[in-house]
């Protein structure tokens, strides 16, 4: 009797350590693909273990018609504030939320728009879906009868300083004035 009781307790054991394993690997797969996004003809990974650069992430769409660009332009005056070897340390990351029309070109051109060093990323809609869910983003698309645009994405309106590993070393929502966007780069690329 005990003989079958330390086999079943051991094969339920192995089989939770299994499972724990095949979980954890398939976490890390989701994170690789969330991650891996495209910028014009490149492919970005935010999880790119050799970069140790602060990822500013900003989540919008380009055919926001307040919001994002108001959001990446106060970016791009905070940037201007910097010294090159703080701007050396970031890499600031204009993600779409609407893949569907933005492409990784013409998010690459938006962002491009605002600062030169300012990357814009597109992916697939599973891994638009699967980032905003990671950092909280909170979007929706809001259909528009009679208008041109055909639909907008209402979203939320955050600075996500990321870390390498993903995790978010600081959140910084929407503001109109530059020096606190500045002051949330040198602080996270001096700790």
């Amino acid at each position: 009797m005990k003989i079958k009781l330390l086999v079943l307790a051991f094969a339920l054991f192995a089989g939770l350590g299994a499972r724990f394993y095949f979980d954890q690997n398939q976490q890390t797969e989701d994170k690789r693909l969330a991650g891996q996004l495209l910028s014009g003809s490149n492919t970005i990974n935010l999880y790119d273990p050799n970069d140790d650069r602060v990822r500013i992430v900003y989540f919008g769409y380009t055919h926001c018609p307040d919001v994002c660009p108001t959001s990446l332009a106060i970016l791009s005056a905070a940037m201007k504030t910097l010294p090159a070897e703080t701007l050396d340390k970031i890499a600031p990351i204009f993600i779409t939320l609407d893949p569907d029309r933005d492409t990784a070109e013409a998010a690459e051109q938006y962002a491009k728009h605002f600062h030169p060093r300012l990357l814009g990323a597109s992916g697939s809609q599973e891994q638009i879906q699967t980032l905003a869910r990671k950092y909280g983003v909170l979007y929706q698309v809001t259909e528009l009868e009679d208008s041109a645009m055909e639909y907008t994405v209402d979203h939320s309106s955050y600075f996500y300083f990321i870390s390498s590993d993903g995790s978010v070393i600081e959140k910084v929502q929407h503001t109109l004035n530059p020096a606190i966007i500045a002051d949330a780069i040198n602080r996270t690329t001096n700790s």
